[in-house]
């Protein structure tokens, strides 16, 4: 418990005991007023000061100002001969019971996040001038080597120059298989260094490095309300200047206008207001949500808001891109082909042509290749978007890339019988050859599919820019209900608002990607998540939930957590204002005293609070 709590804890049982003595001390009259007044002080100043502030500043209808005057009104009662002091007394007394609960509940909610997310480093060893120097990350610039001993947390991200360790990024994957890194590999910040020294340069200042990126996004993913926290807080706006005019009308109305006994009339209006106070919708359903949002930061699954658990829940159609979402992204060469060439000729023309790409194709037609890269023999690049790329090798117009390129260029070209990505050979305008690039699909790809279809998604769609027969070979082989291939980035934002006129009035799209080459459908479909998006910066800041591994089976999870969120969310509003309705309704006819009041507002608070608490938690 925080200092602030064990303080109202202190006060809770001071009261308890002061109202204990007053109730046991037999006076009446004004005597007795005067023996709970301190027992109600001492546990309700802080609500009266806040509702009187609150007021002189405007905002007048809260649950301080209905706990106020339902306590103080009960109190006056006592003019009229009938004064409830006990139950004013209890009534905030419980009230501030539900109130160390709620805030014992949300404290302990955030120290689970934080436990997750403690990934911020303190320092790093930065080299300099031969010596190792303890500095504040946000210190250190790109370029800079660091040195990661074990046991410490990798500050920023970088690559590895020196030495060979385990990883373990449990903390941002939900992964507990350790990640081995040897030099070139890339380092992401929050990871602990389990057993070698590792020398790094750093890629990243801090504040664009991995961890901070996190940090930021679930510190901020409150502020994104799902429309069921919009509908509480609109409610809570109306409801409750509604319910303080009716329980003046029913403490004034009655008795004026048939003349009943107006002490009686008055308790029952005050009963009315201790049962409207909506504490438990307004504290509950936010509590749901963050819980929801914790939870799924357990399994490295990271949503930027509430409203994004909610879209999710109702996915039917879930539309994914290929490479590195459903496949690994490690391409190998597994057929070379020539026309005019011999296969090392072949393979080394395209080699040099795609050096200058980054693409999983050029990478593996590099690590083919085998040899150093001679960058004197290759100008004039011209990467093509979807299609490939143009070089000059050796003085040479070299074009490598897909049946698009060799049309655009009027070439003519044959198809390979093997099944892969293809990437044809072109010199000087003459067909040189093709060679033949497969890719690997994910282990749990299947699985993953399979579980969308018994969450309730209705379509499976995969769209790429592969060949037809590597798109079709691959979704048959992974149950996937309808592939396009061949696509251009464009051509997969048309698909997808075709898609999106499919679904139905109510259903979601979400499209899933690796969120840096698809930013654009990202952003078009109903949720984008970033699949196998660890260390992009690209998939942090355009997808709307990044999951922190390559897994796609993770996907599935991320639904049954939004499922079950929304689940406890409809449970906490139906039966709080069930109970509610029935004591309002009650407490207007005298049928409901002032106990049954405290139950249907901090009883039931408690109880939805507990019910919220579930979303931090795993399980169905």
């Amino acid at each position: 418990m925080t200092r602030k709590q064990k303080k109202m804890l202190v006060r809770i049982f001071a009261s308890a005991v002061l109202l204990i003595a007053a109730v046991l001390i037999p006076y009446e009259g004004a005597l007795r007023f005067l023996l709970f007044l301190p027992a109600y002080f001492v546990i309700g100043w802080d609500v009266l000061w806040r509702a009187a502030k609150n007021i002189i500043h405007g905002q007048v209808f809260d649950e301080n100002f209905l706990m106020a005057l339902a306590t103080v009104g009960a109190f006056c009662t006592g003019f009229f001969g009938k004064g409830e002091y006990p139950e004013a007394v209890f009534v905030m007394l419980f009230y501030q019971v539900g109130e160390l609960f709620q805030s014992y509940a949300v404290g302990k909610s955030r120290k689970s996040i934080s436990a997750l997310m403690d990934i911020r480093p303190d320092y790093a060893n930065v080299e300099r001038d031969g010596s190792l120097c303890r500095v504040d990350p946000e210190e250190v610039q790109v370029g800079d080597v660091i040195v990661i001993k074990p046991g410490e947390k990798a500050p920023l991200d970088g690559v590895v120059l020196e030495g060979r360790s385990s990883l373990n990024t449990s903390a941002l994957t939900g992964e507990s298989l350790p990640r081995e890194v040897e030099p070139g590999d890339d380092v992401i910040s929050g990871c602990i260094n389990l057993n070698g020294l590792i020398r790094v340069q750093v890629t990243k200042v801090f504040g664009e490095s991995t961890v901070a990126k996190i940090l930021d996004l679930v510190e901020n993913s409150s502020s994104k309300k799902a429309k069921a926290e919009n509908f509480i807080t609109k409610f809570a706006r109306y409801y409750t200047p509604i319910v303080v005019v009716s329980a003046v009308l029913l403490a004034v109305a009655p008795p004026l206008f048939t003349g009943g006994n107006w002490a009686e009339w008055i308790e029952r209006a005050l009963i009315f207001l201790v049962v409207s106070c909506p504490c438990a919708l307004v504290i509950s359903v936010p509590l749901s949500f963050f819980g929801g949002i914790g939870g799924a930061s357990r399994d490295g699954i990271l949503v930027k808001g509430g409203n994004f658990l909610e879209i999710l829940s109702d996915t039917e159609i879930v539309v994914f891109d290929k490479t590195g979402t459903l496949t690994k992204g490690v391409f190998n060469v597994t057929a070379i082909h020539p026309d005019r060439y011999s296969e090392g000729e072949l393979l080394e023309l395209a080699a040099l042509a795609e050096s200058y790409s980054d693409h999983p194709i050029s990478r593996s037609l590099k690590d083919a290749y085998g040899m150093e890269i001679d960058a004197a023999r290759v100008s004039d690049v011209e990467e093509l978007s979807g299609r490939g790329v143009k070089a000059q090798v050796d003085g040479r117009l070299v074009c490598a890339g897909n049946d698009k390129l060799m049309e655009e260029i009027g070439v003519i070209w044959h198809p390979c019988h093997r099944v892969g990505t293809t990437v044809h050979v072109a010199v000087n305008g003459e067909y040189a050859g093709h060679i033949v690039i497969s890719d690997e699909l994910k282990p749990d790809a299947a699985e993953a599919v399979a579980s969308l279809k018994r969450a309730g998604v209705r379509k499976t769609v995969m769209l790429t820019g592969d060949a037809k027969a590597v798109g079709e070979s691959v979704a048959k082989e992974l149950g996937i209900d309808e592939v396009h291939a061949g696509l251009l980035p464009g051509d997969k934002v048309d698909r997808v608002e075709a898609l999106l006129r499919e679904k139905s009035e109510r259903g979601k799209l979400a499209f899933v990607g690796d969120g840096i080459n698809d930013a654009p459908v990202l952003s078009r479909a109903d949720i984008g998540i970033a699949m196998g998006a660890l260390g992009s910066d690209a998939a942090i800041e355009a997808a709307d939930i990044v999951l922190m591994d390559d897994k796609p089976s993770k996907l599935a999870e991320a639904m049954k957590i939004s499922k079950r969120t929304l689940r406890i969310v409809r449970q906490n509003i139906v039966f709080a204002l069930a109970v509610k309705a029935a004591v309002l309704v009650l407490s207007a006819f005298g049928l409901s005293n002032m106990w049954e009041a405290v139950f249907a507002d901090v009883g039931v608070s408690v109880l939805a609070i507990l019910n919220a608490s579930r979303a931090l938690k795993k399980g169905k």
